[in-house]
């Protein structure tokens, strides 16, 4: 398994590819949207609105092999990933070429009957990596299914989340993820009390985006900045209680100056650290349409065109043109997954996390 010192030796590469770019690198943060196709009709999303002619399990393989072992952190979204049926082909092909430290998995947890016997093969297939299940809850009882558009969700959810919590296989985790948006801001601690008590090994809470990738623009779901603001002191309160040992407190410490950000992006508007997208971390779609990330969902190249080769079309001159908009501070945003890569190759960020990490 790669380590979290060799992902620490490549910040500077990182650091150079953005200032200068060279040396080149693939990225560090990796993104796989492996279907549009969702059973949740949720208040923040409308990605099940969507079409695509979606990859193949061999596809994906070409791809993943032709990628390597740059990225340490992939993501397997959707849409809903388990209504793949080849899903643990899928993840076993990205651990197998790409070898990545973590493979992280966001579910709806509708199909309570499936995804625990596919998470178990995947995590048995995938033993060198480090497997992440993250069940999405955006409020207790009617109030996520009320979110989500799904009746009985949420206890199809907690027969999933039982489910999942039962299984003891040392590489797999079991999280809790909410969408932090103007239906549920309020609601943030009752929904953090009820799972405290239920032991999973993570709680993260990201805000709602208008992102192009889940045709959200203009729709105004984030919370307000104050409404956001009460919420992130609330969470960063409670992630200050207690300190954790080990990768579990940095991670931690990751999530308190993530929160914090996110405050100041809503407040200034503007890029408050440097972006890394299209240098560290990327999204592909389930057609195979590659992007720097998926609030903006640009285009640089489609793998079917590029006889699947990533580097190809990640080196490309599409590429280049969405990397110096990003550079320029064209755009911003505070999208979860990019931002902890963010932080990471950011010298001030990676410094007051390691000051919460001394001092807690």
């Amino acid at each position: 398994m790669k380590t979290y010192a060799r992902v620490i030796l490549n910040i500077p590469r990182y650091q150079l590819f953005r200032l200068a770019r060279h040396p080149r690198m693939l990225p560090l943060n990796l993104t796989v949207s492996v279907t549009y196709r969702c059973n949740s009709r949720c208040r923040t999303c409308n990605i099940w609105k969507k079409k695509a002619e979606e990859f193949t399990s061999s596809e994906f393989d070409r791809t993943f092999h032709s990628i390597g072992t740059s990225p340490y952190w992939i993501t397997m979204s959707g849409g809903e990933p388990f209504l793949r049926h080849d899903i643990v082909e899928i993840c076993t092909s990205a651990s197998t070429h790409c070898a990545p430290g973590i493979i992280n998995i966001p579910t709806n947890g509708i199909l309570y009957q499936t995804i625990p016997g596919k998470v178990s093969e995947i995590a048995e297939a995938c033993k060198g990596t480090r497997v992440i299940v993250n069940l999405s809850i955006d409020g207790i009882g009617e109030r996520h299914d009320a979110i989500r558009g799904v009746k009985e969700n949420f206890e199809r959810s907690m027969k999933t989340y039982d489910a999942l919590r039962a299984l003891e296989y040392p590489n797999l985790s079991l999280g809790v993820h909410t969408v932090i948006s103007r239906f549920n801001a309020r609601e943030i601690p009752e929904i953090w009390s009820f799972f405290s008590g239920k032991d999973p090994d993570s709680y993260i809470a990201e805000i709602a985006e208008e992102r192009v990738e889940l045709d959200t623009v203009g729709s105004g779901i984030a919370p307000f900045p104050e409404e956001y603001a009460a919420v992130a002191d609330f969470l960063i309160g409670k992630a200050g209680q207690g300190k954790k040992p080990g990768i579990p407190g940095i991670t931690q410490a990751f999530r308190m100056e993530y929160y914090e950000r996110v405050k100041e992006i809503l407040s200034r508007r503007e890029q408050v650290i440097p972006c890394y997208a299209g240098f560290a971390s990327a999204q592909i779609a389930p057609d195979g349409d590659v992007w720097t990330c998926c609030v903006r969902a640009e285009p640089i190249g489609n793998l079917r065109e590029a006889d699947y080769d990533f580097g190809r079309i990640w080196f490309g001159p599409e590429a280049e043109r969405l990397r110096s908009s990003i550079k320029r501070k064209e755009c911003f945003c505070p999208l979860a997954n990019a931002f902890y890569t963010n932080i990471l190759c950011d010298p001030l960020s990676l410094i007051r996390v390691a000051g919460r990490c001394v001092s807690r």
